[in-house]
Formats: structure tokens, C-alpha cells, sequence
């Protein structure tokens, strides 16, 4: 078995204390490198007055782990720069906050070249390298100009932006012509693979078959859409453990015989989170009758938040929150229950199942996961609703969620709304055809899709002439 190679900006395989705090992503990639006796490597998260490049080798829940260093000046123009200041808000739909510096640009590329460097030397002859995310971009590039010839995938996690969106990057032809130094390029959804083919064939003179082969900038490469899951199996061992159970009670007690709305989200310009909250606002405006019945509990991990926008966003929710709880609240209820804290999966396992309705209205997402754990946590003979954006990239695959444009205010008011009342035999039918999907598309079948074509398009296109 060829051994496997992730490579990604943070490394974060889960331990044995952690492994309740562990996302789906990283309990797949572990598995996958324990298999292959493989190597996960990226940034420690650490920063030094210094760059030394000098990698550190330890081994982390059974995992070998590989990480370097970066310095401050990384940090501010790589990470904080061109990956949070750029990239993400450009593929997300926000050209308005995107920051376009030369600086970022440089720091994208500097540390891109001193991940090659680190990584050369770990690489072996039959290795498979898998790169996660907008982060890593160029890494292809600079891998080969360094001598390795081996596979090299990647896959991106957030949404790959329409043409006329990506084009506004200056610079952009470089970033792609760097991309298609990857055997595979790997999309959440059919819509961000076919927005990339779009650029390439009308902003490149690309060819684009219809097997998923691509050539452009004298280079070939083959895209394909891999949509990522859950670990559905470990995600419901954990919604019946004694912290998930305890979460349950607990908000049930707290709940009071009122309908509880729940959002679970990082603190993101992306999640609509000030859309969402002006939605409810909406219900409760419209329906004086659900006053006292029902809130939201809105829980919103604190994420960036030395980045101005975030800083804003963060400003602006706790004001929309405060101006709603002032209008509506009594001495007996408050209607929205705002949280910037994180807690365990276990922990969010039993909250899940404790809401009547799931919000996930993203206004861009990649795929957002949040929703197929609301779904795997669900009581199958009670289940709560999904009301779920057409924007996150689960729309495509959980169809018998309640599917809404977050940017309608009316709309998304009154998905909740029939949310709240929907008879228990439409409920059960629904989650049903919800569950079906969650326990069919798990984040293993993707990780070993993903691998899989990548194994095979390496042979199938040994042919192609050598990278321009």
C-alpha cells in the first residue's frame, strides 16, 4: 500500500483526551494515514522571531506528525493576509471585503515555498500527496520544481467562485496555471467544478472533456467533484453517549416546554448569521401567537478574530441580538439565546437532538457539515426539521431538508414557520430521505474516493506529455 501524505495549513489529528473535540475530517485523515503508515504534515500553529524551516516529528494519536514553524510576518501576510483576507472572502461571494496587497501576495507564496522545502526531504518515491484547501494552493508548483514527480491531489473546501468573481484576483491566471500542477483537483459540488471549467475554457482557452481530463497553460490535470460527509457511525455512537444525553436533558429542562431553533456555526461574514437573526425577528414580528414559545439559540465559535470584518460582524450580531431581545423579551423568556463559546461533539450531539428546527443558512459553503450532524442526530421517531440554505454545498445532496434563499428575508421566515408546525409523519418522512444520504456519503467514502481517483488518474494519464 502506497503511504500517504496530508498535507494541510494546521495539522490536527485527534488524541485519545481530544477525540470528543475532534472534527469528522480530521478522525478520516488520521484513520487513513495509521492505514498507510503515513505522515501528516503543516504549520504547528506556532510562531518564532526566526523562520528556520526546521520540522518537528512527533507522533499524535497514533499518527506521524511533521510541523514547522512560521514567523510573525507569515502569520500576518499568509494566513491572516492573503488565505483570510483574499481568498476567503473572494470565494465567498464578498469582493467588498476582499484585500488585494502585494504583501499577502508574497507572504502566500513565501510560505508556500518553505512548506515545499520542509516537506522534500519527508517525500519518498511512492508516496501520495493529498493537499487540503485554499491555503495550499500553489503547492503543486512548488513541489515540482523541487523534483517530485509523485501523485499530488488536492482538494478544496470552500466553494470554488463563478468567473466573472475569481477574475477580479489579481494575479489569477498564475494562481491556476500553479493548480493544475495537481494529477486531481477535488470540488465539494458539480457547480464549483463547473465554475472552474468555466474559467478555464473562457478565461484561459482551456479544454475541459467530459471525463474530467482539463489542459490549459500547457498543462493537464483532471477535476472531479467529491462531496465531502460525516463519520455518521461515530457522530451517533457519540449523540447516545452520557455527555450527549446529559446536553439533552439538560436543554430539554432548560427549553421549558418551548420550541427551541438552532443554529451551530463559526463566526463567519458566510454563515448569515445577521440574515438569520433578522429572519426570526421576522416570525416573531408577524406571529404575535409563537411570542413566549419558541427562541433561538444561536451558538457562534469566536474564529479570526484579529481580522477587522470579523471584529464588525461580531459588533454587529451582538447589537441585532440585543435590539431584538430589548423589543420582545419578558421577565420570562428571552427569544434569542446568543453564544460565542465552543463545546464538545458529544456535548453538540445531544443539543442537536433536543431542537425542533436546525438553521444552517450559509450565504456560500463549501458543503457545512453542521447540517448532516443536526440530521444523524435526530431521535428517528421525533425528528426536528432542517431548514437548510440552497448557497451550502449540502443543498445538493439533503434535498428533503426545507431549502431556502438566506438572502430572502420572507423566505427564510417562513420555512421557519412551517418548520415549527410540520405534522410528525411529514417530519419522520423527511428525515428519513435526509438520513438515507448522511449514512451513504460518509467523509471515509469520500477520503477513499478521493484516493482512489487519485491512484487512477495518475495511471490513466501516464501518457500526457510533461508539465509546460
Amino acid at each position: 500500500m502506497a503511504r500517504l501524505i496530508a498535507v494541510s495549513n494546521r495539522v490536527s489529528p485527534p488524541t485519545e483526551a481530544g477525540v470528543a473535540t475532534a472534527g469528522g475530517l480530521a478522525m478520516a485523515l488520521a484513520a487513513a494515514l495509521r492505514e498507510s503508515s503515513g505522515i501528516w504534515f503543516g504549520w504547528s500553529g506556532r510562531t518564532v522571531e526566526t523562520y528556520t524551516g526546521q520540522l518537528s516529528i512527533d507522533r499524535v494519536g497514533g499518527v506521524t506528525v511533521a510541523t514547522v514553524d512560521l514567523d510573525e510576518q507569515d502569520r500576518l501576510e499568509y494566513y491572516n493576509g492573503y488565505a483570510n483576507k483574499t481568498l476567503w472572502p473572494l470565494f465567498h461571494y464578498r469582493m467588498d471585503l476582499a484585500a488585494y496587497e502585494r504583501s499577502f501576495d508574497a507572504g502566500y507564496v513565501r510560505v508556500n515555498e518553505r512548506f515545499a522545502d520542509a516537506l522534500v526531504p519527508l517525500v519518498e518515491p511512492d508516496d501520495i500527496l493529498w493537499v487540503q484547501d485554499y491555503h495550499l494552493l500553489p503547492l503543486a508548483r512548488e513541489l515540482r520544481q523541487r523534483g517530485i514527480t509523485n501523485r499530488l491531489g488536492f482538494f478544496l473546501h470552500i466553494p470554488w467562485p463563478a468567473r466573472r468573481v475569481f477574475t477580479t484576483l489579481p494575479r489569477h491566471e498564475d494562481l491556476v496555471s500553479a493548480l493544475l500542477d495537481y494529477d486531481l483537483i477535488g470540488f465539494q459540488t458539480q457547480d464549483d467544478c463547473d465554475a472552474f471549467a468555466s474559467y478555464l475554457t473562457q478565461s484561459t482557452n482551456g479544454v475541459v472533456t467530459g471525463s474530467g481530463l482539463v489542459s490549459a497553460f500547457g498543462k493537464q490535470s483532471r477535476i472531479g467533484a467529491f462531496p465531502i460527509g460525516i463519520d455518521t457511525v461515530d457522530f451517533q455512537h457519540a449523540a447516545s453517549s452520557p455527555l450527549a444525553l446529559d446536553a439533552f436533558k439538560g436543554m430539554r429542562r432548560s427549553m421549558a416546554g418551548r420550541k427551541m431553533i438552532l443554529g451551530v456555526d463559526r463566526l463567519d461574514y458566510s454563515k448569515g448569521l445577521e440574515e438569520r437573526f433578522l429572519a426570526y425577528e421576522q416570525v416573531l414580528a408577524d406571529r404575535p401567537d409563537l411570542l413566549e414559545k419558541v427562541f433561538l439559540l444561536q451558538i457562534a465559535t469566536l474564529s479570526r478574530d484579529d481580522v477587522d470584518a470579523y471584529q464588525d460582524l461580531r459588533a454587529r450580531l451582538d447589537a441585532v441580538s440585543g435590539r431584538i431581545n430589548g423589543a420582545f423579551a419578558t421577565v420570562e423568556w428571552v427569544p434569542i439565546r446568543y453564544v460565542n463559546r465552543s463545546y464538545r461533539r458529544d456535548q453538540l450531539a445531544g443539543i442537536y437532538r433536543a431542537a425542533q428546527v436546525g438553521l444552517v443558512t450559509p450565504l456560500r459553503d463549501g458543503m457545512n457539515l453542521v447540517a448532516k450532524e443536526y440530521v444523524a442526530a435526530q431521535d428517528p421517531d421525533n425528528p426536528g426539521v432542517l431548514v437548510l440554505s440552497e448557497f451550502a454545498g449540502a443543498a445538493a445532496q439533503l434535498s428533503a431538508a426545507l431549502i431556502i434563499n438566506p438572502f430572502s428575508r420572507e423566505d427564510t421566515a417562513e420555512a421557519i414557520r412551517r418548520a415549527l408546525v410540520m405534522p410528525k409523519a411529514e417530519r419522520r418522512s423527511r428525515w428519513r430521505d435526509l438520513m438515507d444520504g448522511v449514512a451513504r456519503d460518509t467523509v471515509e467514502m469520500w477520503r477513499d474516493r478521493f484516493v482512489g481517483a487519485l491512484q487512477a488518474a495518475s495511471r490513466a494519464d501516464a501518457a500526457i506529455p510533461a508539465r509546460g
